[in-house]
């Protein structure tokens, strides 16, 4: 399937190992795998799930949450949407419309998506963990560039 045949042997199991577990697990463009990753990573989304964490939150009191929140300054209405279909699509959020006139539409988190923002959790307490190594070795890596 997959020629590793210029690594040493070492190598070669475990570039074998991980194109088998990518082949398993999803390589393809929309893989859940690659996309959920994407999220975590993209500017809005892990913002969107942390608040939905919180609470339930309807579409302006979340665009004024991220707002007041994220270093990335304003969210459009636009990308807010687009973000949170993605996030539906993906069974992270689900999206609710009121009755009422105006209706009243509002987003909460499923299970799915409680369970990501628990995993997610643990991910950041560990970069606030090593937050002054991850700074030691920007200083050190800006100073070999000097």
């Amino acid at each position: 399937m997959h020629y590793f045949d210029d690594f040493d042997a070492g190598r070669q199991a475990g570039l074998s190992a991980l194109a088998g577990e990518m082949a398993e697990h999803g390589a393809a463009r929309d893989a859940p795998i690659r996309t959920v990753f994407g999220l975590l990573g993209d500017r809005w989304s892990m913002l969107i799930l942390l608040l939905l964490g919180i609470a339930p939150f309807r579409h302006a009191e979340l665009r004024r949450l991220l707002d007041r929140l994220s270093a990335e300054g304003r969210i459009s209405q636009r990308v807010l949407t687009l973000k949170l279909r993605l996030l539906e699509r993906n069974g992270l959020v689900a999206r609710s419309v009121s009755g009422d006139v105006p209706p009243r539409v509002g987003y909460a988190l499923t299970d799915l998506g409680s369970e990501l923002v628990g995993e997610a959790r643990g991910l950041l307490g560990w970069v606030q963990a090593s937050g002054a190594r991850i700074e030691a070795a920007r200083a050190a890596f800006d100073a070999m560039e000097d």
